[in-house]
């Protein structure tokens, strides 16, 4: 895996994103602390396990440590999760917004369940959108959620001939779709109690990163093999691969599958003993 830098603790390193107090934002802060506390802490527990592959792409961009956490709201950190919508993922992307940013949908890959894909795509897409709408993170999870067509709509017919920032969104989401003024609201609490929730003791407490080694394997090799050939149960390489929708690569290609770190040359050994290891960072 590429490397992550030890972030610095304390205040300093959560002020990328302007975390405003306010009552929609104490609302949030009010039921995390509350009634929602036990799921809160669960899901920073949740979170662990892509937090190294997620924090690692922002950090290369340079861009704000606090959007770790859209996949909270998005998805409850589920790589599987699919909404009323039909939305998929850890980023929860709707079919043509995730094909149009190079995401791969077919009948036996979807992307969008790939949290090293989807990460990439949504990180890519948030830096557009920051771009787009002023250097305004606010309004860019307005977008990432809203989508930047309809955002800008609302832009261009409230706030023509004010500048795009954050505090924009506090006086424009009235027009916005229920969700979308809920979305910020939320962010801004989930970054601030983040810092002061001190993970409990459970059984969750001890998830494993999502780390992994590749192996390239023919078309058309079943999962069921791959986990034979390194002698552990299939969910274990099933969880490593939600984007492999079927349990089996496609036809008539070589394709990357992700097993545990460190067994990627037992499970080549076990398979053909030709085939070409691959680390994840390759």
């Amino acid at each position: 895996m590429l490397a992550l830098e030890e972030f610095p603790s304390g205040k300093d390193s959560w002020n990328s994103i302007r975390l405003d107090h306010n009552p929609r934002v104490e609302k949030w802060v009010n039921l995390y602390r509350g009634v929602q506390s036990d799921k809160f802490a669960d899901l920073l527990i949740r979170k662990e396990r892509f937090d190294e592959i997620i924090q690692t792409h922002l950090q290369l961009r340079g861009m704000p440590r606090e959007l770790v956490f859209i996949p909270m709201i998005e998805s409850e950190y589920l790589p599987q999760a699919v909404s009323p919508a039909s939305a998929v993922g850890l980023w929860q992307f709707m079919g043509p917004t995730a094909e149009h940013l190079g995401l791969r949908l077919d009948p036996f890959v979807d992307e969008r369940r790939d949290p090293v894909r989807a990460t990439e795509a949504a990180l890519d897409y948030f830096a557009y959108l920051h771009k787009r709408f002023g250097g305004s993170w606010y309004l860019a999870a307005a977008a990432f959620n809203a989508g930047p067509g309809r955002l800008e709509r609302v832009l261009l017919r409230h706030a023509a001939d004010k500048e795009w920032d954050d505090a924009l969104f506090w006086e424009i989401d009235q027009y916005l779709p229920r969700e979308t003024r809920e979305y910020v609201p939320k962010m801004i609490a989930v970054a601030r109690l983040a810092r002061e929730v001190v993970p409990r003791e459970s059984p969750q407490s001890y998830i494993t990163p999502y780390r992994y080694d590749n192996i390239f394997v023919p078309g058309g090799t079943a999962l069921r093999s791959v986990a034979d050939a390194l002698g552990v149960d299939l969910e274990s390489v099933l969880a490593l691969n939600p984007h492999l929708t079927q349990k089996v690569t496609p036809p008539n290609e070589m394709h990357a599958v992700r097993v545990p770190v460190g067994t990627g040359a037992v499970a080549v050994a076990g398979l053909s003993g030709s085939l070409p290891l691959a680390r994840a960072d390759d």
